[in-house]
């Protein structure tokens, strides 16, 4: 029987009553998580949670519609918030800005998790300073096709280079197949100099471990590595902070993690149930992370040594769009993931010669952001096809459109 809509219960949680509506809704069918039980895991690890996402302004991902469904990102905080919820503004580098909820105790996670956001995805800075960043962001993207061995390797090179250059890392679970390492710094530096200095680490690691790790923005260019992906440092980023619950099956979350776990812990682990007992047990590891507070001055010396980084060529017909280096073409736009993955196995049963010839990393699926939620595009890398031998660019065998009928200001 599906709970009553009109069905609530109320948490007391750090001296507020938190309304919990549906409690009995089955947002995770196989371990049989309610709404309810999401709330109590977040306050219940709520020293945790807090320690990377409080008091910094959110963007609320609301899975509103369950995890069948793609979740839509919410900038703006809802109206009749309550008291316990602070707010920030932020302005954003299109022009527009944002009233953003700022959590600071456990209640505003229970209230965050009411709403239907899984994850926590909070700004690399505080509320009381938004243009300086207190957080370096080292995000471990893999590539299809990288087994986690390889990941780990990768992220004790970073480790490395965070020691060389007098930083901390702070390493935890994606509550995917990735790795996160989160730095400290000192509120000094805006978000350019922030993003260089991840840019700088980032080809630092790839010059250290050539073929296992890349620092190419450009997906079709970083074959079977892992991804140090720097961008995710940009003024308007966000990424899943520490005890995030991520929308996977099985109710995976995003784990702070020791150096000496790392090469033995994987990511599957770790979910709502084991994270429960686990912090039960032994608390965070990333307690002590914000007395580790360091200085960017190291990276960013190492930025002009290493000189700008390699643009790729722009296309000569006034546009400036950039030009490809690999043999892409383009198989699908589509509004989900499942279709999107579904329109790939209708490309490949299509072109049975050419796709078996393809490398793991050569199938790209990428998930983009539209105006309030993500579609997805689909393409495909010709580079390991002999070239007669390559398919040329057919009609998409869809073509989601995700601002269509969106008003733009200022236009007729």
């Amino acid at each position: 029987m599906s709970p009553s809509k009109k069905s609530e219960t109320f948490l007391e949680v750090a001296g507020h009553e938190v309304r919990i509506s549906s409690p009995d809704k089955v947002v995770f069918p196989e371990p049989g998580l309610t709404k309810l039980d999401l709330a109590r895991y977040y306050v219940a690890v709520a020293d945790g949670a807090l320690r990377g996402a409080g008091g910094r302004p959110m963007v609320l991902k609301r899975f509103v519609k369950g995890l069948s469904q793609e979740p839509f990102f919410q900038k703006r905080v809802p109206e009749g918030h309550p008291d316990f919820i602070d707010t920030a503004t932020l302005h954003y580098a299109s022009g527009t800005s944002a009233e953003e909820a700022v959590v600071r105790d456990a209640a505003g996670l229970a209230w965050v998790s009411n709403l239907g956001c899984l994850d926590l995805n909070p700004h690399a800075v505080r509320a009381e300073d938004l243009e300086h960043p207190d957080e370096l962001r080292v995000d471990l993207d893999p590539m299809p096709g990288v087994d986690w061995s390889q990941i780990v390797d990768v992220a004790l090179v970073a480790r490395e280079v965070l020691d060389d250059n007098g930083l901390v890392g702070w390493p935890k679970t994606s509550g995917s197949r990735g790795l996160h390492i989160l730095v400290r710094i000192a509120p000094t530096w805006g978000f350019a100099d922030v993003r260089l200095a991840a840019e700088t680490l980032a080809r630092e690691v790839e010059n250290r471990a050539p073929g296992l790790a890349t620092a190419r923005w450009w997906k079709e260019e970083r074959g079977e590595s892992v991804f140090v992906d720097f961008n995710q440092n940009a003024k308007d980023r966000t990424v899943a902070s520490a005890y995030s619950i991520r929308p996977l099956p099985d109710a995976r979350v995003s784990t702070p993690l020791d150096w000496d776990e790392v090469r033995e812990r994987r990511p599957e682990e770790f979910t709502v149930r084991t994270v429960l007992d686990r912090f039960a047990e032994r608390g965070d590891p990333h307690d002590g992370i914000d007395e580790a507070i360091g200085s960017l001055g190291s990276l960013l010396a190492l930025a002009r040594t290493l000189g700008p980084a390699e643009k790729p060529p722009r296309s000569g017909d006034g546009a400036g769009r950039r030009v490809s280096q690999m043999p892409l073409i383009e198989v699908a736009r589509t509004k989900t993931k499942p279709e999107a993955l579904d329109a790939l196995e209708q490309w490949k049963a299509a072109h049975r010669d050419v796709a078996a010839r393809l490398h793991p990393a050569d199938e790209l699926v990428d998930g983009m952001r539209g105006s309030s939620s993500l579609w997805y595009r689909v393409r495909v890398n010709l580079q390991h096809v002999p070239e007669p031998e390559r398919p040329a660019q057919e009609p998409l065998i869809a073509d989601y459109d995700p601002w269509a009928g969106r008003q733009w200001p200022g236009r007729g």
